[in-house]
């Protein structure tokens, strides 16, 4: 199960990964902010269904999928199968407890969204990863077969795009809203950052987030957003078949293989690009280990250090090393 704009086919997609960066970076924040000011955040369950038309689209989906997969349940009164799975997706998604949030879009209502997201008939179910549509099923599907689509999509969020949910308080009033999170000291300087990425100024935004970490070496969004914009800035002049090709006919060539884990990264193959890092690692000596053993460390900032496929690589590192 991929977003639609991401890539697995080891074309280099700048977009993909600097939304995943974005995504990543936004939610850390949240969970930094609420960690120093004491507060969680949290919302009732009667909060994570909610109601949604074209006007609030922007609001409620797209920016809520920064923090939270939205699953989008397009329905009309008219529609029987719609009845059956409504419900079914209501109840999942308190029992879920947070890891996604259900929109429900009445498409009698809202018609542009309808049009826009292509739908043919309904029942329709999508997702939002990111601000990413993502095809779920069409049609009132069995209650196992939905639940296995929700446990692939919580996971494309978790481990892509670092979304780890929203805390739910089961004693939370119904009408309670979500705590905003307050403008940090370096909001001027982030924002700046992310409009270089925007205008794929890599060059400027490395600076902007440089300029952040050297008052505040922790912060989590400029570490992260430094390590994009600098794998960004990296790829941006690649020839892919001409990298690939160089590190299949070179493979003790360290700067070849660091090449193609930088391609092997941006085009969604994780695992590959760590792989042939360590593997990289493990052929060479000195200064040759040395120079791919920091890049791998440096991939594994882009992905965070609490994904799992970072911790096997980790694993996999010290295996080699030691």
């Amino acid at each position: 199960m991929q977003p639609r704009n991401m890539s697995m086919s080891g074309v280099v997609d700048l977009a993909a990964v600097k939304a995943a960066g974005e995504a990543k970076a936004k939610a850390e924040q949240a969970r930094a902010q609420a960690a120093r000011t004491g507060g969680t955040g949290a919302v009732a369950p009667a909060a994570l269904v909610i109601d949604v038309d074209e006007a609030g689209f922007e609001r409620d989906v797209l920016q809520r999928s920064a923090e939270v997969p939205v699953v989008i349940d397009f329905w009309a009164e008219w529609c029987e199968p719609c009845k059956q799975l409504g419900p079914l997706l209501e109840r999942l998604a308190v029992e879920y407890n947070g890891r996604f949030l259900l929109a429900k879009v009445d498409v009698d209502a809202n018609q542009m969204l309808m049009q826009q997201f292509g739908i043919q008939g309904i029942p329709a179910v999508f997702a939002v990863v990111a601000g990413q549509a993502l095809p779920l099923f069409q049609g009132a599907a069995p209650e196992a077969q939905i639940r296995e689509t929700l446990d692939q999509l919580i996971q494309v969020g978790e481990q892509r795009f670092g979304l780890t949910g929203i805390a739910v308080d089961p004693d939370a009033p119904a009408d309670a809203a979500p705590a905003e999170v307050p403008a940090g000291p370096y909001d001027a300087l982030l924002e700046a950052a992310a409009s270089a990425l925007d205008a794929n100024d890599f060059g400027g935004a490395v600076q902007a987030y440089k300029n952040v970490l050297t008052d505040d070496p922790g912060n989590p969004e400029a570490k992260l957003g430094l390590a994009q914009a600098e794998l960004l800035g990296r790829v941006q002049s690649m020839d892919p078949q001409a990298v690939r090709k160089d590190a299949a006919e070179n493979p003790g060539d360290v700067n070849a293989q660091i090449a193609a884990a930088d391609l092997d990264l941006v085009g969604g193959h994780v695992e590959d690009a760590f792989g042939r890092l360590v593997e990289a690692v493990r052929r060479t000596a000195g200064d040759e280990r040395n120079t791919a053993r920091l890049r791998l460390l440096e991939l594994f900032e882009v992905i965070g250090p609490e994904d799992p496929r970072v911790t096997s690589a980790r694993t996999a590192l010290a295996r080699v090393l030691f």
